[in-house]
């Protein structure tokens, strides 16, 4: 294997790491985590939603936490383009949201993809970009 295969699928690696990392900080409300993997300026589109700047990102975690009790998000497959220090691609997930109000709980999963795009800084791959898309949501009532 040449250098520059083992880069990259190192770099694709690393990539993952961080969609993986996003999911598991949102479940945990993790500011620590996506502090760690967004860059200073970085974006999150979704609709109705844009997030502008490391500081209004991490302080979403809070909004969330407020209208859910409890989240899982899955990652699935990634498909990413890299040139040097930038990278560009699509990430799959699915997102389980559940809320609890007088009616019983209620489960919001979401079907995602995200246009991505990273930087990476001091060797670190962050996230510059989140584009938030989703293909469908389905909402059910849960038993108690």
């Amino acid at each position: 294997m040449h250098e520059a295969d083992l880069q990259r699928l190192l770099d694709e690696a690393a990539l993952r790491r961080t969609a993986e990392l996003y999911a598991q900080g949102a479940d945990r409300r993790d500011k620590t985590t996506w502090a760690a993997i967004t860059t200073e300026d970085c974006v999150i589109e979704a609709p109705g939603i844009i997030l502008r700047g490391q500081r209004e990102i991490v302080g979403a975690l809070d909004f969330m936490a407020k209208l859910y009790v409890t989240t899982q998000h899955r990652v699935s497959n990634q498909i990413v383009s890299i040139e040097g220090d930038a990278a560009r691609g699509e990430t799959y997930g699915m997102a389980d949201h559940l809320a609890v109000a007088e009616g019983g709980r209620t489960l919001l999963t979401w079907a995602i993809r995200y246009q991505d795009r990273w930087r990476r800084e001091a060797g670190q791959w962050r996230f510059e970009h989140r584009f938030l898309i989703l293909d469908w949501t389905a909402t059910r009532l849960l038993a108690d």
